[in-house]
């Protein structure tokens, strides 16, 4: 659905992971890819923008075909089941997109034979012939840079691609080509704003292969139907198949609806989650597409590093690949949103191991957040189930981990809202955590379960009130600030608190006692379960 949690709306947000190919099952990285874009597109809702989240399956090419035979499967079936597990993960772990895109659908097809007559409209496509290292597994021609040699066992030298280590061979044939070439300056203009391109890290590498032109030859976007079946047609050439990074890449303005001018509403993108394997297609090939298109450029290319597990590039032949299904049934869904999320460095590779992911989840959701909660609410603490008003309350307790708290509290909003401005999700939860924390301390200097036992001294019981009413304010902003990260569990906790929906946007990060006072001297909370997240425990 298009969120959007205010009607005055200052503009329109468009995000978008890639699309994912259905070659395999979905793992825990494309489950890391979908959950960044999801965080910053309800970020942006929560600002009250309109915002479109766009994911999908990428189902043409021989690398697709090959695995629907080796299920023995006709092909079209082998997309609509795997293409179905990527939209479950999607659903199972409450990424809200908008739209999902299939490449095999009629209305992406069409879109895609649109764009290639307007490319050719322009005098941006030509028929040539073309020859060079041809990497199977990646579908693509490499240039030399992209090339390593290896020896065999018998002593063969043999070209591999750097990036997938795999067999290159040379391939001569006639098909058309895209005049990437032409396009070097207007990319250098494009990246002169550093900030299209993050991390840093990766707009030097992307700068860098265009002020070289390493990757700036014309580039073959068709291939010979007779040896690319599995694909889109040219439009006036049934002999040859569009390139599957040309179909591919053009799935962002089918989901807008392109060419209806209507998705100029959110043209163009505002962030593209991409991981780091494929920054050429996205940082140099779909720029150039849309430039010579006459479409604006992303705005933002936000580009992550992969996962490890226990320190070893994931792969079939190690079996180590992490099923998010799998993980989810050991961590909850929302346990593994958090731990991804929580746990990642977008430049850099991140490491995956149970052992961690317990540690986290345990120590920070089930403790520092959990626990929180349940003091302040518990039955010996708080029997009446009393939210006493924090307008009131929270400004009586002049000790140093009560100031302390409350300026943490004060910031917080802000400092979230640059981090998730930047993406850089995993610093908005550090900042989260670091102002549970200090909730926590301010409880032990207070100790609510003695105070509790003087119901008869007004002292006391005044401030047994304001640590309730401060702690569960410091709980309330927590919870609409880690909304991006967890919704489900944020929600639940918000319930709780009988916050209402309109008053979970990001402004509502702002504390009440910064407010007039109100007319109520408390509220009560709801009476479920107040176990947030229980500690999990792994069966030996």
């Amino acid at each position: 659905m298009v969120r959007a949690y205010s009607q005055a709306a200052a503009d329109y947000k468009y995000i978008t992971t890639p699309i994912f190919y259905v070659n395999a099952a979905p793992h825990i990285g494309h489950l890391y890819t979908a959950v960044l874009a999801d965080s910053i597109a309800r970020f942006n809702s929560m600002q009250g923008h309109v915002t479109v989240l766009n994911t999908g399956t990428d189902e043409h090419g021989n690398k697709v075909q090959q695995a629907a035979k080796s299920f023995n499967v006709p092909t079209d079936q082998y997309c609509k089941i795997t293409s179905q597990k990527f939209r479950d993960m999607c659903d199972t772990f409450d990424v809200d997109y908008a739209t999902f895109i299939r490449t095999t659908d009629p209305a992406h097809q069409e879109t895609v034979q649109n764009f290639w007559r307007l490319l050719e409209e322009r005098n941006h496509i030509y028929k040539g012939k073309y020859a060079g290292w041809y990497c199977v597994s990646e579908e693509a021609f490499l240039s030399n840079q992209d090339l390593i040699e290896k020896k065999t066992a018998s002593g063969e030298t043999i070209r591999v691609s750097a990036e997938s280590g795999h067999v290159v061979e040379w391939a001569e044939e006639e098909n058309y080509k895209f005049r990437l070439s032409a396009f070097q300056d207007d990319l250098k203009h494009w990246l002169k704003d550093e900030k299209v391109v993050q991390p840093s890290t990766f707009h030097k590498i992307l700068l860098q292969w265009v002020e070289e032109g390493s990757c700036m030859a014309d580039l073959s976007i068709s291939r010979p139907a007779n040896r690319s079946p599995w694909g889109i047609p040219t439009p006036s050439d049934p002999n040859q198949t569009i390139y599957v990074w040309l179909d591919a890449l053009v799935n962002y303005l089918t989901a807008l609806g392109y060419p209806d001018q209507k998705f100029k509403e959110f043209w163009p993108p505002t962030v593209q989650v991409i991981g780091k394997d494929i920054l050429k297609f996205h940082g140099i090939y779909w720029p150039a597409f849309l430039i010579a298109a006459g479409l604006e450029p992303p705005k933002t290319l936000f580009c992550h590093s992969h996962w490890t597990v226990d320190g070893e590039k994931m792969s079939k032949s190690r079996g180590n690949v992490v099923s998010p299904f799998d993980a989810a049934q050991q961590f909850t869904t929302e346990g593994l949103r958090y731990f991804l999320l929580r746990d990642s460095v977008p430049h850099n590779d991140s490491n995956y191991s149970t052992e961690r992911v317990l540690n986290i989840l345990n120590s920070e959701l089930a403790d520092t957040l959990g626990n929180l909660v349940s003091r302040c609410t518990g039955k010996v603490v708080n029997p009446k189930s009393e939210i006493p008003s924090a307008a009131i309350y929270a400004k009586e307790l002049k000790s140093e981990p009560a100031e302390t708290l409350r300026k943490s509290m004060e910031s917080l909003g802000e400092i979230t809202k640059q981090h998730y401005e930047s993406f850089y999700v995993h610093h908005a939860i550090d900042a989260v955590m670091s102002t549970l924390r200090s909730a926590n301390i301010m409880i032990e200097h207070h100790k609510p379960w003695v105070l509790r036992k003087e119901p008869d001294n007004e002292i006391a019981i005044t401030e047994l009130k304001s640590v309730i009413a401060l702690a569960l304010e410091a709980t309330r902003i927590s919870a609409i600030a880690l909304y991006p990260v967890v919704p489900k569990l944020s929600c639940n906790l918000l319930d709780f608190l009988n916050v209402p929906n309109n008053a979970r946007l990001w402004k509502d990060t702002k504390p009440k006692y910064l407010e007039s006072p109100p007319s109520a001297d408390f509220e009560h909370f709801g009476h479920k379960n107040t176990i947030l997240f229980p500690k999990i425990k792994l069966k030996a």
